[in-house]
């Protein structure tokens, strides 16, 4: 199972992208305490909360590499090929890494990386 929690600017758009472009699920807590919005999508949870005005930094740009995510899945040509007919923005393509994951990266709406893989040997 994976689990993230996602700052946002707007969790609302953020939330839209997800449901509409990658097929999550959208649950909705904006009257708690701490206002935010769960996405499930098969064993994955993502939780988004309201940035109080800082924007989206990616790992890549804060550390020089990095995703900001991982998801393992061994459905990543499904996946992959979903994401593409929903234009969803691919960075690298299904792949077999230096690291021995098989695995493709999408950019989200607030330029985060995600993977989508798995370690094969």
């Amino acid at each position: 199972m994976s689990h993230c929690v996602f700052p946002s600017l707007n969790i609302n758009a953020t939330a839209s992208y997800y449901v509409e472009s990658l097929g999550f699920r959208r649950v909705d807590y904006l009257e708690a305490k701490e206002p935010h919005i769960c996405l499930y999508r098969d064993s994955t949870e993502i939780i988004l909360t309201q940035s109080n005005g800082q924007q989206v930094i990616p790992n890549r740009e804060l550390y020089g590499y990095g995703y900001d995510a991982y998801f393992i899945t061994d459905s990543q040509q499904k996946l992959q090929v979903e994401f593409e007919k929903a234009n969803v923005k691919i960075v690298r393509k299904l792949q077999h890494t230096d690291y021995h994951n098989q695995e493709f990266v999408i950019e989200d709406i607030d330029g985060r990386w995600l993977g989508f893989g798995i370690k094969v040997e």
